[in-house]
């Protein structure tokens, strides 16, 4: 059983609040869990202290039993300290500018330069 500390929503239609919970890599989303280690708010303030809440012991824990944390969480772990800052992923080329916008903005730059 691999296991994952992923978010999971809760909150209201356009009021997002995550929970961020230990569970079984198969399991929904918003279905069943292990053990909540902490919450998400995104409606607070970026410098607020309640915008992301950690159990650490609790996730080091986990985290020693095989538990790999999503992209997103693997981040608010890094801000507090508990792991290494994962390292910054280049935007996927799918959503990359097309062709023709490219040119759009290097034609910009090179008229900007002169």
């Amino acid at each position: 059983m691999s296991l994952k500390i992923r978010l999971a929503r809760a909150g209201a239609k356009k009021r997002p609040y995550y929970h961020i919970v230990v569970a079984d890599s198969r399991s929904p989303r918003d279905g069943r869990f292990i053990e909540k280690v902490g919450s998400y708010n995104p409606m607070l303030p970026a410098e607020h202290d309640d915008r992301v809440r950690l159990e650490g012991q609790r996730i080091l824990h986990w985290m020693s039993q095989g538990a790999l944390p999503t992209d997103r969480v693997a981040r608010f772990l890094g801000h507090a300290g508990l792991t290494p800052m994962p390292a910054y992923r280049e935007q996927p080329q799918q959503s990359a500018p097309k062709k023709k916008a490219q040119e759009r903005a290097a034609a910009n730059a090179a008229s900007a330069a002169a």
